[in-house]
């Protein structure tokens, strides 16, 4: 299944307040360790979205759910990215909150905190089959499979999507979660799917494979297209069974590596509803990983920003 060039593409998926605190040298347990600490706007879904409108898509549209606190911020925040979004306020839940610790060493690399508060209650009532009007991509975070209610979500958005011939795609999103959630009841669902987008550690763990390209090809037999980001050594792109295409990656200085995967993903979306084949719309999603590393958390700078 196939898109066109032009169309708006549709993120359904997380949107949370990141915390982000890159400390320097290891962490000093039972005392302080110096750290410089930043409230950002995160959330992959969300990031996804605003990097595919930092990319050049034109009709980037968000679903995504919040607390009271921070609804209207988060709604700022998102239309000054080019993001057209659609919140649903949560009246019982604070909009999801992520503590990302960035060393601050070579490799930035982070670990994360996670109470996921609102984002992960979407529930089919905050779906209509209207969000798909004009929509040529649609693109579910993986943290939606993680709650039942939203999982419920995700299967309604993605039923309406296939009954309009909507191509959809989906980031894994995280090794730690599918761990939780079961390999096989992940793999039951990305049947349904025309683009999957895992990253390394979540190809092989969907595959038991220890190779990435083995896996990737292993995961284009279920999915016809995958994508499997390898981080410094770029991307994988494989269809149906094919032979994987190493895609090289951009050199970046590090400085944070949250939301990396996000930027590559809204990339490579914004370049596939763009009329570009996979292979060049990887590289563009190449380009946008090394961009996202080198600033402080997960989202583009904002139009007109630098």
């Amino acid at each position: 299944m196939t898109a066109g060039p032009g169309g708006a593409l549709l993120v359904v998926g997380d949107v949370v307040t990141d915390v982000v605190a890159q400390h320097h040298g290891p962490l000093a347990a039972g005392t302080d360790t110096a750290a410089v600490i930043r409230t950002l706007p995160g959330g992959a879904g969300a990031n996804v979205a605003c990097w595919a409108a930092h990319a050049g898509c034109a009709n980037v549209r968000l679903l995504g759910r919040v607390g009271e606190e921070s609804a209207a911020w988060h709604e700022r925040e998102l239309v000054a990215a080019g993001v057209r979004p659609r919140l649903v306020v949560d009246p019982a839940a604070a909009t999801g909150t992520v503590i990302c610790l960035v060393d601050t060493g070579a490799a930035a690399e982070r670990t994360f905190l996670t109470d996921s508060g609102a984002s992960l209650r979407l529930e089919p009532a905050d779906w209509s089959d209207a969000l798909l009007d004009g929509v040529a991509r649609l693109h579910l975070s993986g943290y939606l499979l993680f709650t039942e209610p939203s999982r419920e979500l995700a299967r309604t958005a993605l039923a309406a999507a296939r009954a309009r011939g909507v191509p959809v795609s989906l980031d894994p999103a995280s090794a730690g979660f599918l761990v939780r959630l079961g390999v096989d009841r992940f793999l039951a669902f990305a049947e349904e799917l025309d683009v999957l987008l895992p990253s390394r550690d979540e190809a092989c763990l969907l595959t038991g494979l220890p190779d990435p390209a083995d896996a990737a090809a292993k995961l284009s037999r279920l999915v016809p297209l995958v994508v499997v980001k390898t981080g410094a050594d770029g991307a994988l792109v494989v269809r149906s069974g094919g032979t994987p295409t190493r895609v090289p990656a951009v050199p970046a200085v590090p400085r944070d590596t949250t939301g990396a995967g996000d930027a590559f993903t809204g990339a490579f979306l914004a370049a596939l509803l763009a009329g570009m084949a996979p292979e060049e719309a990887a590289a563009r999603g190449c380009r946008a990983g090394a961009e996202a590393v080198e600033r402080v958390g997960g989202r583009p700078p904002r139009p007109g920003n630098g």
